[in-house]
């Protein structure tokens, strides 16, 4: 779940004590607390202007989702699109805190691919969505807050790609 979680069990696991190594990735990974802490108040703070834009963003690039017949169309599916944003935000949002993407795999990866089959949602529509959201959120960051949150998404995005 975290850097040092995994660490001290991969020592423990080969019954040794942590590495010179492992301890500085563990100082680097606590180090670097209160700048995550920061790129999650961010993305908490902002998550409505976040889903809001990254929504707008998509239905731009791709009108046919909200026309008659699409997957967003009507204010329940858009609603529900909206929702599975928030989601998968706090999703990044763990990973960031976590300095791990183990919750974005064991949470929002596994069975994506068969829970949109069975709704009908297209999944590179929810690719297309995912990189909306990084775009969305990364506008908002420093150079050194997108550098730190950008790979979670990045990891987000590949995920999806794979479940098509």
């Amino acid at each position: 779940m975290s850097v040092v979680r995994d660490l001290i069990l991969q020592a423990d696991d080969q019954l040794r004590y942590p590495t010179g190594g492992e301890l500085r990735s563990m100082v680097d990974y606590l180090s670097g607390g209160g700048r995550r802490l920061d790129v999650v108040r961010l993305l908490n703070a902002n998550e409505k202007k976040i889903v809001d834009e990254a929504a707008k963003q998509l239905f731009t690039r791709k009108p046919e989702y909200v026309a008659p017949g699409g997957n967003a169309f009507g204010q329940k599916q858009r609603g529900q699109c909206l929702r599975d944003y928030s989601w998968y935000l706090r999703l990044v949002t763990y990973g960031v805190l976590a300095g791990s993407t183990e919750m974005i795999q064991q949470i929002g990866l596994v069975g994506a691919r068969e829970m949109y089959n069975s709704l009908g949602v297209p999944m590179p529509g929810m690719v297309e969505a995912m990189r909306t959201l990084k775009e969305a959120s990364l506008a908002l960051m420093s150079n050194d807050e997108a550098a730190m949150a950008g790979p979670y998404f990045d990891y987000l995005i590949q995920g999806m790609q794979t479940t098509t």
